[in-house]
């Protein structure tokens, strides 16, 4: 599958990266090979996502992979479960905490604060809001202001990534599979 707007080169990506101020080991990934084509745009969004990765990330790091993964999981975005999966296993996650996320509710795998970020994902793809039941929850086992911030702005940045993937049709890097560890889909197909 092609991406709706054809992606950069990978030397054309690395010389845009370079001159965005992104790191060209960035520029490599699909995504953005083609945001890319608006540097200015690739730019702001590379920010935001650096900050929740790497520069400013105040929320524990399990659980925002865990609503990163719900999210990819719920939309059915290909793109964003495949590449967080290789990084959830970076971080130390293991397999079957987060295949958890697939059925949350059901799962002996998660604690208080992941089940009251999983809610709160759930609330927001649902009803556009986290319920004051869940943020109640959340406030009681996420942290403190700063962590509740990034969780908010954390499930609308990968909700938008998730848009963005999907309605561009972004396809995965040459050579990764999709759906890993099992190829399983949301819809409960194989891919």
């Amino acid at each position: 599958m092609a991406a709706r707007i054809e992606m950069l080169s990978t030397e054309q990506a690395a010389v845009a990266a370079r001159d965005a101020g992104i790191r060209e080991s960035m520029a490599s990934l699909s995504v953005y090979r083609t945001l890319l084509r608006h540097p200015a745009l690739a730019a702001a969004v590379n920010h935001l996502l650096t900050t929740l990765l790497f520069a400013g990330n105040k929320l524990d790091v399990r659980l925002r992979e865990l609503l990163i993964m719900r999210i990819g999981w719920v939309t059915g975005s290909k793109y964003e479960w495949t590449q967080h999966w290789r990084f959830a296993e970076r971080v130390g996650l293991p397999p079957e905490t987060v295949l958890a996320v697939r059925d949350w509710r059901l799962s002996a795998q998660l604690s208080a604060a992941d089940r009251a970020v999983l809610a709160a994902v759930d609330d927001t793809l649902e009803k556009g809001k986290i319920s004051d039941s869940v943020w109640n929850e959340c406030a009681q086992h996420v942290g403190n202001a700063e962590q509740l911030l990034e969780m908010v702005v954390a499930i609308g940045n990968w909700n938008m990534f998730s848009q963005l993937l999907r309605s561009l049709e972004i396809p995965l890097e040459d050579g990764v599979a999709g759906w890993p560890p099992d190829g399983k889909t949301p819809t409960g197909g194989d891919v």
